[in-house]
């Protein structure tokens, strides 16, 4: 314990100058994975980035370790005057209901789940609706007409991502979707070992396009699949470019917004608690383009995708999420 807050004092007095010589002090708390997990935290980081790049103002960020460190850290750059303080991922929920209240003059925000407090903004996604897109990417390119789907955590949140590509994936004539999850603990987030070991199976059974929604487990699951020379589905940040030629597309989603966002809110004095839903309409969604993906994707796959975006948007298609009795209607 001693140990972990003295570190913690130790990177803000090091990373970040005095708050008095700034109008605004943000922190950004990172889930499970890391920084660099090529995925959702990364993508924050960048959000973080940017903010600093085009303002000058720096910001204090704590990696975690394990679970007892939430509270110690949120509850350390309460204390030490950072604002806004932006959670990365639902597990930072009771976390903030928590503290939120102790602090009702600091802004705090959070990825992915919703608290109801007057100082927190909650930003959530309909993942559903940018694996629908994906998801007819996948049975397009698919020679078997099998494509297979790797969760993380079995958790509601991911659920999303698989009802989603699955509802997509069967619109564009897939006759299957393989899908399996990793584990039943934050664990399952981390384990590219277990993430490969299930891609290969997915493969032996016929699929040839797997998506993954798996954090660090789904770098594992793009290798296997690479390897294998079949093709790979990224998440959250543009995956495409870590096996340029095998990556069909990844499903983005612009969580580096989020944090940008809310910091720049806070620096202008515009910030507002409550919760936004982010889909294709407002821009949260969406699936990656690049020069290494460009040859993969025929002009067949960009006119049914671009068309299904038009319908999500106008109401024409409905992207469904998991029922209330934990089914998908796909």
């Amino acid at each position: 314990m001693k140990s972990f807050l003295l570190g913690l004092l130790t990177a803000t007095a090091l990373s970040v100058p005095a708050l008095a010589q700034e109008e605004v002090a943000p922190a950004l708390l990172f889930d499970l994975g890391g920084k660099f997990d090529k995925s959702f935290n990364e993508s924050s980081y960048h959000g973080a980035e940017k903010f600093k790049g085009e303002t000058g103002i720096d910001y204090v960020e704590f990696e975690i370790s394990n679970e007892a460190q939430r509270e110690q850290a949120v509850r350390r750059f309460a204390e030490d005057g950072r604002n806004p303080i932006v959670a990365i991922g639902f597990a930072w929920t009771s976390t903030l209901e928590t503290i939120a209240p102790e602090f009702p003059e600091v802004n705090f925000a959070i990825i992915d789940a919703v608290v109801d407090a007057p100082n927190v903004q909650s930003v959530v996604y309909k993942e559903q609706e940018g694996s629908y897109l994906v998801g007819i990417m996948a049975a397009q390119a698919s020679q078997s007409k099998k494509v297979g789907f790797v969760g993380g955590m079995d958790i509601p949140l991911i659920r999303k991502f698989d009802c989603g590509y699955v509802g997509g994936a069967k619109s564009a004539g897939a006759t299957d979707v393989i899908q399996n999850y990793t584990g039943d603990t934050p664990a399952a987030w981390n384990d590219p070992t277990k993430g490969g070991e299930i891609a290969k199976s997915q493969i032996g059974q016929g699929a040839d396009v797997i998506y993954h929604a798996a954090g660090g487990t789904g770098i594992g699951v793009l290798q296997a699949v690479a390897d294998a020379g079949k093709l790979g589905i990224g998440v959250d940040s543009n995956q495409n470019m870590l096996h340029p030629g095998q990556m069909l597309t990844s499903m983005v989603k612009r969580v580096d917004v989020a944090v940008y966002n809310a910091f720049n809110d806070a620096k202008n004095g515009t910030f507002k608690a409550g919760t936004n839903v982010l889909g294709i309409k407002e821009g949260g969604v969406d699936y990656a383009m690049d020069e290494n993906n460009e040859k993969l994707v025929t002009e067949e796959m960009k006119a049914a995708v671009e068309k299904a975006k038009a319908d999500i948007v106008s109401g024409a298609i409905e992207v469904h999420d998991y029922m209330s009795d934990n089914t998908c209607p796909y």
